[in-house]
């Protein structure tokens, strides 16, 4: 009977259900030795919006930028939502992804408000999206996509095709072209050396590209191989597809004349002037002298 300490249990075999007794479940066992069990995804630790780590700045600008990016690319959340998140305006964050440079655009709401975003994320334990690997299909149609083999210009077998766009330009569409689905780093540069003959074939490699996005002015990186060849690429692709030439491209060709844009002579030279005079580089990457 109820209460009676003498009462000996009833064991039950599970499964087997009586008329007059209640079913008895048994507990989750353990997975057996060799079999896979997802585990279960940790619940982000709490982080209080005035924990002093979080004051601490431990990326750069130009990292902060390529955070920003592989964030938006993985589509967790969209740049609208992503901009309400930060609080930062449209304009401070088209402006800070649009600079290069390691220090370019520190004092930017949205450098300030995107570092704290990612490091909340890290000391939160949430790593950091990883994008969509691409299928092999999709990697042949992107490469026939942007083949441009077909197309030849003047100087092209001689490595010597004159330039008419300046090293910013040509970033700008470097930049805009990644962001175009499908298309890697590693299939751009791939690509792009193709736009050199068989006796100047060039190897690129990842930080080759890096570099020369990283830096800023007209003419910051007019020695690059990379940018040679990337200002090759784009104007067969133009010239494939039909395009216009833009008025600073017109601009770029009346300023520079046949030889085109300076690729040889590199940037940290040293120039002569005087006393009340300074040395700049105006948009079109050609260098001027000013006066105090």
């Amino acid at each position: 009977m109820p209460g009676d300490e003498n009462t000996n249990p009833i064991l039950l075999s599970p499964g087997k259900p009586t008329d007059t007794q209640p079913t008895i479940t048994s507990p989750p066992q353990a997975p057996q030795q060799g079999t896979k069990r997802k585990a279960d995804t940790p619940e982000p630790q709490e982080i209080d919006e005035d924990d002093p780590r979080l004051e601490v700045f431990k990326w750069d600008c130009n990292q902060i930028r390529r955070r920003i990016k592989n964030f938006i690319d993985s589509k967790e959340m969209k740049i609208g939502e992503f901009q309400k998140v930060l609080g930062v305006s449209s304009k401070s964050y088209n402006d800070f992804l649009k600079m290069s440079g390691q220090m370019k655009g520190s004092g930017s709401n949205t450098y300030a408000s995107a570092h704290r975003f990612f490091h909340k994320r890290e000391l939160q334990g949430i790593k950091a999206p990883r994008k969509k690997p691409i299928s092999k299909q999709a990697k042949l149609d992107t490469e026939q996509k942007y083949d441009v083999g077909a197309i030849h210009l003047p100087g092209e077998a001689e490595g010597e095709v004159p330039v008419y766009d300046t090293c910013d330009v040509v970033r700008k569409k470097i930049r805009a072209h990644l962001r175009v689905p499908n298309v890697t780093q590693a299939g751009f540069l791939r690509e792009i050396v193709k736009t050199y003959p068989p006796h100047l074939m060039k190897k690129f490699q990842g930080n080759s590209l890096t570099r020369f996005l990283d830096m800023s002015g007209a003419n910051a990186g007019n020695t690059s191989a990379v940018f040679y060849a990337a200002y090759v690429f784009f104007e067969k692709l133009r010239i494939r597809d039909g395009q216009p030439k833009t008025k600073f491209r017109e601009d770029m060709e009346r300023v520079w004349g046949r030889g085109g844009f300076d690729t040889k002579s590199p940037t940290n030279r040293s120039y002569w002037c005087r006393a009340n005079e300074y040395v700049y580089g105006d948009e079109y990457g050609q260098m001027k002298v000013g006066k105090y």
